[in-house]
């Protein structure tokens, strides 16, 4: 790996793109540093520490969002905005067709994204402004208020141009890189506060090596899942054009066992969450917030089973539902047939698409569990362990998936110029 990192620093071009991409997290990591003016940070930390949703929307913005910084709201603005505009490409004929168009096509449902992300971006700064962290703010005149909201949504913006740099010039997806940072920038502190419990004497030497070999495992499961793909073989019959013969070659579909990526994850925690954010408004010592503490909360007892168990099944039922929305057989098999397409020993329409669906569901059911079991597994292992370490299973998808799509493109790069790269 040294020797391959060596020959990828030999290369002119690609050492420019990594140095451009090192430098733009760096600027990244500063403007994480940099408070919003007129807001009590000590107030906001309060709260973040004490509301599930808002600790998990912190995990993404790598503690801005606690410390109320300029990029505080992050990059989720902008996959909220893409999620939300992959649904309308399937629920509207325009922007459908829109899609299919090729590049121009993609470059409009992109400017509409950049739309979307500052409309939100907006929304969510003037609920956080006005309604949320209300009680942070020193001065809550208009001018004071407005300038906190353009502060977090200009910083959105700039990041979105920030990640969208990243892709053009740098190497990986810019955007996943963001988060990839942003999770990974408070490991050092966990590695720190588990470094001082065990010369406390609070956590032994077997507890680490313990949640190590955890780790470790857990990681090359994902991995192993991310990589899984089933391919459905396709042949497509020779037909004469004129003079010329077309087809006739073999091709597969690649149906990925983890068809939906994190989203699932991320969908069931916000909705797990959302009972811990009202009951700390409600008030600690309510009814409300007495049930939830002990019934729907990751720290309580019997708690942690319910909210595990809930968990799984909510992961489950969207992993199922976001498949089923971005991947299509019906249309898969219109396709495969109108270019002469067929996977052998199945005929091609209805019975393609059939075949499909139930090779999906079967692969689907695989990835979901392994989804639920990944979210799981990590937070009854610290719980019980009593690490302090954040080894969440949202945040192992994340930076394992980014780490593995980044090397694959730093592999392309050294295979074009005929250099060995990371993998053999």
């Amino acid at each position: 790996m040294l020797s391959t990192l060596k020959n990828a620093w030999k290369i002119p071009d690609l050492r420019s793109r990594i140095l451009y991409t090192l430098m733009m997290l760096v600027i990244f990591r500063l403007g994480s540093a940099i408070p919003v003016p007129g807001v009590n940070i000590n107030y906001v930390r309060n709260i973040v520490e004490n509301a599930g949703l808002l600790a998990m929307f912190d995990m993404f913005s790598g503690g801005a969002f606690g410390n109320m910084t300029i990029f505080a709201l992050s990059i989720t603005p902008y996959i909220t905005a893409s999620i939300i505009m992959q649904l309308l490409t399937i629920a509207i004929p325009s922007l459908e067709e829109m899609a299919k168009e090729g590049e121009e096509g993609r470059k409009k449902i992109a400017q509409y994204t950049r739309y979307g992300t500052v409309i939100l971006a907006l929304i969510q700064a003037t609920g956080i402004s006005v309604g949320l962290f209300r009680g942070a703010l020193i001065s809550r005149d208009p001018f004071s208020i407005i300038v906190v909201v353009l502060t977090l949504t200009a910083g959105t913006a700039f990041l979105m141009w920030l990640g969208e740099q990243i892709t053009e010039k740098g190497v990986g997806n810019g955007i996943s890189l963001l988060i990839f940072a942003g999770i990974i920038s408070r490991m050092p502190d966990g590695v720190y506060r588990t470094f001082v419990l065990t010369r406390q004497g609070e956590i032994s030497i077997i507890t680490i090596i313990l949640f190590v070999v955890i780790a470790i495992a857990i990681v090359a499961g994902v991995v192993a899942i991310q990589e899984g793909t089933r391919k459905i073989p396709v042949q497509y019959a020779k037909r004469v054009v004129g003079r010329k013969m077309y087809g006739g070659q073999s091709s597969h579909i690649p149906l990925k066992v983890n068809q939906s990526g994190v989203i699932p994850v991320i969908f069931a925690m916000s909705l797990l969450a959302f009972p811990q954010t009202i009951a700390f408004f409600v008030g600690e010592t309510s009814g409300f917030a007495l049930f939830v503490a002990r019934w729907l909360s990751p720290g309580g007892r019997p708690g942690i089973f319910i909210y595990n168990i809930l968990s799984a099944l909510l992961i489950i039922f969207f992993t199922y539902f976001y498949t089923a929305v971005t991947f299509n057989p019906v249309e898969v098999a219109t396709n495969m047939k109108k270019n002469g397409g067929f996977i052998p020993g199945i005929r091609p329409g209805k019975p393609t698409s059939d075949y499909l669906t139930k090779v999906l569901n079967r692969i689907t059911l695989a990835g979901a569990v392994f989804l639920a079991v990944i979210a799981i597994l990590p937070t009854l292992f610290l719980n019980l362990l009593g690490m302090p370490i954040a080894f969440g299973g949202t945040s192992i998808l994340i930076v394992v998936g980014v780490a593995l799509e980044t090397m694959k493109q730093v592999e392309a790069q050294m295979l074009m110029r005929h250099y060995q790269g990371f993998l053999k």
